[in-house]
């Protein structure tokens, strides 16, 4: 599958019930090293946004951290498809080195990639850049 595909099948802004597969395929791509490209990476990236699970925020961030490109390419507001609070809640509660880096993260970034951060504004901007 490919990001045109992906759209095609699921849309920008999928329902719940296609969750655990596109959190399937985002998961192949982590895994997948000979992926020349990130559009298909970010657009599920997206997609997870959209639906908003907070869950789906630990996924994200692997996918965010496969590589130098996809740290860059991946951007940071799709982590908080449920909101920064209700992330930074989440994250909070869990464990480990990986979850710690996420939180110092986020919150390294909070003053400048979360002012006035709207998560319909975020995808009424990807919905511009994919033409829909």
């Amino acid at each position: 599958m490919n990001e045109e595909e992906a759209l095609q099948e699921f849309g920008l802004e999928p329902g719940s019930g296609d969750r655990e597969r596109i959190r399937r395929l985002l998961q192949q791509e982590i895994d997948n090293t000979s992926a020349e490209d990130n559009d298909y990476l970010k657009t599920l990236c997206i997609m997870l946004f959209a639906i908003g699970h907070v869950e789906d925020t630990q996924l994200i961030w692997q996918a965010k951290r496969k590589n130098q490109d996809t740290g860059s390419y991946v951007d940071v507001q799709l982590l908080c498809g449920a909101g920064f609070e209700d992330t930074i809640m989440y994250l909070e509660q869990k464990s480990g080195q990986q979850t710690e880096e996420q939180l110092q993260y986020l919150r390294k970034c909070e003053p400048y990639d979360f002012v006035d951060f709207s998560k319909e504004e975020w995808i009424s901007n990807y919905k511009q850049y994919y033409e829909i």
